[in-house]
């Protein structure tokens, strides 16, 4: 009896996501270790902030690493469907650094707003640092989005848009600093609460999307209408009368029930549900399918 599913190792994308993990992991932490000292030596609250945000982006970077990891383990015994779940499981921890990156830099913000000998912040090494922050976040975003695009992968994406947020937090904060010496020092406590915010809001959507993926979350109705468009459009199908799917992990399982003319022979059948587990598994957010052949008079 076979217990798990079937599994081919992937060396090449295996690669790629080493090259992802290393690419993030490595640009992050000199972000980090460049944001702070500067945050440091010129006493920027918006900067404060902005390398708050780089710090959890380590973290995240480091718990991503050892998510995926586990994630690409192959199915056995204890976890006969893949090890996905751990991904998103990863994610919640992620999630939490974040906030806390975002509370960080709301304290800091709100010190500097109400320290009575606020001074404007100068302006050359702060804006040189945020603006290779910004070019590295991009270049960052660039590489691995395509990546992700061509391994499907639901985490690199999403860690692609958390690299293009963060060129806006960049921008954010290099305009506090500049209207620090151009408007008033306020300015730049005001820019470092308002990359908190943005932080703030980053966590919750990652927190949404992660609990969604646990707690068995299904598609969306647009999604379950192309499911069952392609699985009609097989020939031999007569109807889908039933369709249940969830998330396991970030991709999703799909189960359907199929009428098809009850004379065909078993062998037929099979053929039309290998057809249409093809056509669903071809989506790239679906892990997996499975159909179950019914005769057009049966109904559960």
């Amino acid at each position: 009896m076979r217990w798990t599913r079937d599994y081919q190792p992937q060396p090449e994308q295996n690669l790629l996501y080493r090259r992802a993990l290393i690419f993030t992991l490595g640009g992050n932490l000199l972000l980090a270790v460049g944001k702070g000292f500067v945050a440091w030596i010129s006493g920027s609250a918006a900067i404060y902030a902005d390398a708050a945000n780089s710090v959890s982006d380590v973290v995240y970077s480091i718990l991503m690493v050892i998510g995926l990891w586990m994630a690409m383990q192959p199915p056995d015994l204890s976890h006969p469907q893949g090890h996905s779940r751990f991904e998103p499981l990863i994610g919640l921890v992620v999630t939490a650094s974040m906030a806390f990156a975002g509370f960080e830099a709301a304290r800091n913000a709100l010190d500097r707003y109400l320290d009575p000998a606020i001074s404007s912040v100068a302006m050359d090494l702060p804006a040189y640092i945020l603006l290779a922050s910004a070019l590295i976040k991009f270049g960052m975003f660039y590489y691995i989005n395509r990546i992700g695009k061509q391994l499907q992968s639901p985490t690199l994406i999403t860690t692609a848009k958390d690299n293009i947020s963060d060129v806006l937090t960049s921008v954010a904060a290099f305009l506090g600093v500049a209207a620090s010496n151009l408007t008033h020092p306020l300015a730049d406590p005001l820019a470092g609460f308002l990359v908190a915010a943005w932080i703030f809001r980053q966590a919750f959507l990652a927190g949404k999307e992660n609990l969604g993926f646990l707690t068995g979350k299904g598609a969306t109705k647009d999604e379950l209408e192309t499911f069952i468009s392609a699985a009609e459009s097989v020939p031999g199908v007569i109807r889908v009368h039933h369709i249940v799917t969830d998330y396991v992990g970030p991709r999703l399982m799909v189960d359907m029930h199929v009428n098809v003319d009850g004379t065909k022979s078993l062998r037929e059948a099979h053929e039309i549900s290998d057809s249409i587990i093809e056509k669903i598994e071809s989506f790239p957010h679906v892990d997996r399918a499975y159909v179950h052949i019914e005769p057009h008079d049966w109904e559960e």
